[in-house]
């Protein structure tokens, strides 16, 4: 048996079971200090890292009898953080051991608020644990690491489903799921599912064999200039035109990527837009929240008409080197977007409901003058 101190999220009890596979009730958790320790937030995640320091105070939770099983799933999920056990001795005398990071893994980003991350991280790391303790005794802990990012994504969509705006009025029946098993996990992950759901005459279906992509949220902005009627539209290779042996694997669209976890999707909405052409968006007015092939996929959009200031010249090349990301921007008149609409030359749907939603509002918009759309940059 061990003792563990926890000065970071796993001092949150509904992770904690999660990751010990056991309820709450069966854990033995105390408050204590581990003096000669500083914990601060990480550049990088929504989760604190502990370091040396002369005089600091960190403040936890000490986990005593703690079995070789429990220690095994712990160390698969701190694994993940590329954190290792180390021996120390507590404030109150008592010997424990803590997950120490790697050195020169993190970068420390200030102090970190447990209450803090709770309230905004909470429920979103609860969901993504339980992802990757799906994958204990199958997955080493080094490819768990690298699936995170897509890992927590997917656990951030699913908080967020909760929140969506429609659905008010539909058939609530029920849905009994008989089987769920992942058949494939990375950037994306696919389960294949045995269900039977309600019909709306009050019967249930016979068993069904289904498949589900698993997939992020995404935000969706198009920039669009009221004073010079224009929009500004991104040319990138994509895989699902590949894939499908489409004659045109590059592609014209709006501005668009996953929304990162702990951000909004306007938020989301301006960050690609900077990164991916250089642009500061002025107002957004939200055109959908829509599930964009329901049958199949659980990706949902977040659309946008993003208010911009685009002169000669700002189109050009961009997106993120870390991320391989080779984008070329185009600078588009209104007339000349709607004629490719109309002409069905633009293959991407989120492009498409943009173009009408501009021509349904565009008197609008350029009456209001758009007298604060912000210089590009």
């Amino acid at each position: 048996m061990k003792n563990l101190f926890f000065y970071g999220t796993l001092q949150h009890l509904s992770l904690l079971e999660v990751v010990l596979g056991r309820a709450a009730r069966d854990i033995d958790a105390i408050a204590v200090s581990l003096p000669g320790y500083r914990v601060s937030a990480v550049a990088e995640g929504p989760f604190p890292m502990i370091e040396k320091r002369d005089g600091a105070i960190a403040q936890g939770v000490i986990v005593r009898g703690l079995s070789l099983d429990d220690i095994a799933r712990l160390d698969f999920y701190e694994g993940s953080f590329a954190y290792d056990l180390v021996s120390v001795i507590l404030a109150d005398g008592q010997v424990a051991e803590i997950y120490l990071p790697q050195p020169g893994l993190w970068t420390p980003d200030g102090p970190w608020s447990f209450d803090g991350w709770v309230e905004k991280s909470g429920d979103m790391s609860v969901l993504a644990a339980q992802e990757v303790m799906g994958y204990f005794g199958q997955r080493s802990r080094d490819e768990v690491a690298r699936m995170f990012p897509g890992i927590r994504a997917r656990a951030d969509a699913q908080r967020r489903a909760a929140l969506s705006l429609h659905g008010a009025d539909s058939f609530q029946g029920d849905i009994e799921v008989m089987r769920r098993t992942r058949s494939y996990a990375d950037f994306y992950a696919l389960d294949d599912i045995v269900l039977r759901h309600a019909r709306f005459d009050g019967s249930l279906t016979a068993p069904l064999e289904r498949a589900v992509l698993i997939d992020a949220d995404a935000a969706i902005v198009l920039p669009y200039d009221p004073v010079r009627d224009r929009v500004l539209l991104v040319e990138q290779m994509r895989m699902g035109p590949l894939a499908r042996g489409d004659r045109a694997s590059w592609q014209l669209e709006p501005v668009a990527g996953r929304i990162d976890p702990g951000e909004t999707p306007e938020e989301a909405a301006r960050r690609e837009a900077k990164e991916e052409s250089g642009l500061t968006l002025g107002p957004l007015e939200k055109i959908a929240e829509a599930y964009p092939s329901p049958g199949s996929s659980t990706g949902f959009y977040y659309v946008y008409l993003g208010l911009a200031d685009l002169p000669d010249g700002v189109a050009g090349t961009g997106g993120l080197v870390e991320e391989n990301e080779d984008i070329r921007s185009h600078l588009m008149s209104f007339d000349d977007l709607m004629a490719r609409v109309a002409r069905f030359d633009l293959a991407n749907t989120p492009v498409v409901m943009a173009a009408y939603y501009l021509a349904y509002h565009r008197d609008r918009l350029r009456s209001a003058g758009a007298t604060d759309t912000p210089e590009s940059e």
